[in-house]
């Protein structure tokens, strides 16, 4: 249930409607708006649906929500939510653009990778050194010594680090080095890992299942939500279909859906989405033009010697052609690269 307060409601009438609901037993989530404050009512069920508030002072009327997803919901959370990394801002009226390598291989690779990514406008190195591979015998990544590659070259260009994590018990490792955790696709549903990363307050990049719905994505974004973490990022990465031409199917509906059902800002990444390099161009152009609030792209110096992933990553010179045409294009959305 949401409970609409009156855009005259006093303080005293929005601090009463919040002891009844907490008498009942029951938690709140609050969202104050430039004119009407909103009361997420949180909690069990039966003692929701005898949650009487109509009548209360201030109260303009109360709405019942049938979604599963509480706080990620639109209706608890009327305003886009904004993820302040560092300075650097993710939902906002600027496009926030991650790039880098699929694997951290060496100090020269990334540093040439951070160094032209930077320099054509991205504001996040993005690259793995703990690599989940389909098959156990592929490149797995350097894991720590990865990490500390990845950070002097943030550091020494002025990029902000995003990473994954694939398991709860490397947290403290990784969150030392990045900015941001990564949830790759098949973390999706890992449940103890998203509780975990709910209980810290470091914001969450949290991927598209291979074959998730948009419902079973937004109740994977509630389970951090609910641990306390409201700096969750979606991501939209491509689905498992019949079609065999693409790595993925880059399901860009998901983008206009994403703003209407949720708050949460949503980012693109059309490496993953196509695996093919020569279509990251026009998915990431497509991406921005449905609304999209950024990019996540795959960027190698020599992409014909990656370790992973290398069909689907573009060379810096390809990159900075991609941010000229998103940049063109974010204009005309009203947004900025």
């Amino acid at each position: 249930m949401i409970v609409v307060m009156k855009p005259n409601a006093t303080k005293a009438e929005i601090d009463g409607a919040v002891d009844k609901i907490h008498r009942s037993g029951l938690d709140v989530n609050i969202s104050k708006g430039a004119e009407t404050t909103i009361i997420g009512v949180i909690g069990d069920k039966k003692k929701i649906a005898n949650l009487q508030m109509n009548m209360m002072p201030g109260v303009e009327k109360t709405v019942r929500i049938t979604e599963k997803y509480k706080l990620a919901s639109r209706n608890f959370h009327p305003q886009d939510t904004v993820v302040d990394v560092g300075g650097v801002k993710i939902g906002g009226k600027a496009l926030a653009v991650m790039a880098g390598p699929c694997s951290i291989e060496s100090q020269e690779q990334v540093d040439e990778a951070a160094e032209k990514v930077k320099a054509a406008g991205a504001s996040f190195l993005r690259g793995g050194a703990f690599k989940p591979r389909t098959s156990p015998y592929d490149f797995q990544g350097l894991a720590e010594e990865g990490l500390k590659i990845m950070r002097n070259s943030a550091d020494k260009f002025g990029l902000k680090v995003v990473t994954e994590i694939v398991d709860k018990d490397d947290m403290d490792l990784i969150g030392a080095y990045a900015d941001v955790f990564q949830v790759g696709a098949r973390n999706m549903q890992n449940f103890q890992l998203l509780r975990a990363l709910g209980r810290q307050s470091k914001p969450v990049l949290l991927k598209r299942g291979l074959a998730a719905t948009i419902s079973e994505w937004l109740n994977a974004a509630e389970y951090i939500l609910s641990e306390g973490n409201p700096n969750v990022i979606l991501c939209e990465r491509g689905i498992r279909t019949y079609e065999t031409f693409t790595r993925n199917t880059l399901d860009l509906s998901a983008v206009a859906a994403v703003k209407e059902l949720s708050h949460l800002p949503i980012v693109v990444d059309p490496s993953h989405g196509t695996g093919r390099w020569e279509m990251v161009r026009p998915m990431a152009r497509a991406a921005v033009a449905a609304g999209c609030d950024g990019l996540i792209i795959e960027v190698h110096p020599h992409p014909e010697q990656a370790l992973s992933d290398g069909d689907q990553s573009l060379t810096p010179k390809n990159f900075e052609r991609v941010m000229d045409e998103v940049r063109s294009i974010a204009a005309v959305m009203g947004r900025t690269v």
